[in-house]
């Protein structure tokens, strides 16, 4: 590698780990200090969506920097935050009419547990405080979010530290927990949301959140057709708000606006997105319906809670410059469609020993390693099979996103995949081309 380990001052998220330096990015690629290049199949963290290197997003942000790159959301508005607020009401389901800015994802669940907290209490609902979600997900790293994130591995260290959320089941029909095929089940898993809110009480109960397709913690759960239907049945009952996080999932990356709209079921919330601004600059957003908005300005005057970058406008106009893109070259279409083509490739892979499923929606696909596919047995974490493979791809020259957990929290293997959506079928067909050889290589690794 281009470097050796600890000789520079950075705290590194894994200290052990050797890093090459990044050079610049184009397109689909990357390329480091050494002139190697690498397909960003993952988009990072499923975050670049355009692609790296776009000159109009640059053109907009210097645009935005000559005239001001920071104002305090206290004090003024902006016609960047204006105008992206705009355009993000026009794409969302009627009834989100309302956006909030912020600068990171554990920054947009927290805000949307203390939106749906405080509006509770304005409207005289004080005892709702509660917020339900679901195992086998992820919502952040900051001690809220955390403690709503349904992933032993990331909460253990910090146990102590957090308050206690009701979970639920996952919609995992791969390892269904309730030993059901979805051909004939009748989204029971949905039904445990109703059994939880009356096991905690009704009148305790704020919000469900819930990823519409689980990424970084399972790779790329799609539920069965039906269960967020029913999910949005159960909030409506018991007077519960439906905070959808599209941190991975919206702005396109499942083929369409947001994720939800593939089942024409709108929340009350949605929290976004990676996507929004493609990379270019942190920018994350809580969409929330007009009905919570008015509630807060008629009764308290002011949502008790900011960041100091949140709306800022250099920010919101890279945004709305990358929805401009998005626009202008179809790229939501283009993610359904290479999404078809995708999953068809990588259904290929079907073949390995070690490959028990592979899943996705649009450009957002998982595939989930076992130890035995017919018992679905997971590899023995200490194995890091998704390490492996991961590590494997990359000194190939691609970049994918490993994840482990999604078994039971701790145990379970699989790699997620979220190129970005100018990709073509070439560049996909290599992106595969790459994984069957590392998954062959890891095999060999594991299997003795």
């Amino acid at each position: 590698m281009a470097q050796k380990v600890n000789e520079d001052h950075v705290f590194y998220r894994t200290p052990t780990k050797v890093y090459p330096t990044v050079d610049r990015g184009e397109g689909i690629y990357i390329y480091d200090k050494e002139g190697r290049q690498f397909i960003d199949g993952s988009g990072g963290a499923a975050v670049v969506n355009i692609g790296h290197g776009v000159k109009e997003i640059e053109e907009a942000m210097l645009k935005q920097a000559s005239r001001i790159a920071f104002t305090h959301g206290t004090q003024f508005t902006s016609e960047a935050a204006i105008e992206l607020a705009d355009r993000i009401v026009k794409m969302s389901p009627p009834g989100l009419s309302r956006v909030y800015f912020l600068s990171g994802g554990s920054e947009a669940v927290e805000t949307a547990m203390k939106m749906a907290r405080q509006y509770q209490v304005d409207r005289g609902n004080p005892m709702k405080f509660k917020v339900i979600s679901r195992w086998a997900s992820y919502h952040g790293n900051t001690v809220g979010a955390l403690a709503l994130s349904g992933h032993t591995g990331r909460r253990r260290y910090y146990l102590p530290l957090m308050l206690h959320t009701p979970h639920i089941a996952p919609c995992y029909c791969y390892r269904c927990p309730f030993k059901l095929v979805p051909e004939t089940c009748s989204v029971e898993c949905a039904e445990e949301l109703e059994k939880t809110i009356l096991y905690e009480g009704p009148d305790s109960v704020s919000a469900f959140i819930a990823e519409p397709v689980v990424g970084a913690t399972a790779g790329a759960l799609v539920p069965k057709d039906g269960y967020f239907r029913r999910i949005r049945e159960i909030c409506d009952k018991y007077d519960v708000l439906l905070i959808s996080d599209e941190v991975m999932s919206g702005v396109g990356r499942t083929g369409r606006n947001w994720a939800l709209d593939h089942w024409s079921v709108v929340p009350d919330m949605i929290v976004a997105a990676k996507g929004l601004a493609s990379g270019y600059t942190p920018l994350y957003v809580v969409v929330a319906k007009e009905q919570i908005h008015q509630v807060i300005k008629e009764k308290n005057g002011t949502f008790v809670h900011g960041h100091t970058y949140s709306q800022n406008p250099l920010s919101c106009s890279v945004g709305t410059a990358v929805l401009d893109y998005l626009k202008k070259h179809d790229l939501v279409a283009a993610s359904a469609q290479k999404g078809v083509y995708l999953l068809e490739k990588l259904k290929g892979l079907l073949k390995h020993p070690i490959v028990g499923d592979v899943r996705g929606l649009g450009l957002f696909a998982g595939i989930e390693f076992v130890k035995d596919k017919k018992t679905k047995e997971p590899f023995d974490p200490k194995l890091r099979v998704n390490v492996l493979v991961g590590n494997s791809a990359f000194a190939k020259g691609l970049i994918s996103y490993p994840g482990g957990g999604g078994a039971d929290g701790v145990k379970g293997d699989h790699s997620l995949l979220a190129p970005p959506y100018i990709i073509t079928e070439a560049q996909i067909d290599r992106m595969v081309q790459i994984m069957d050889e590392a998954i062959t290589e890891t095999e060999k690794k594991v299997q003795g």
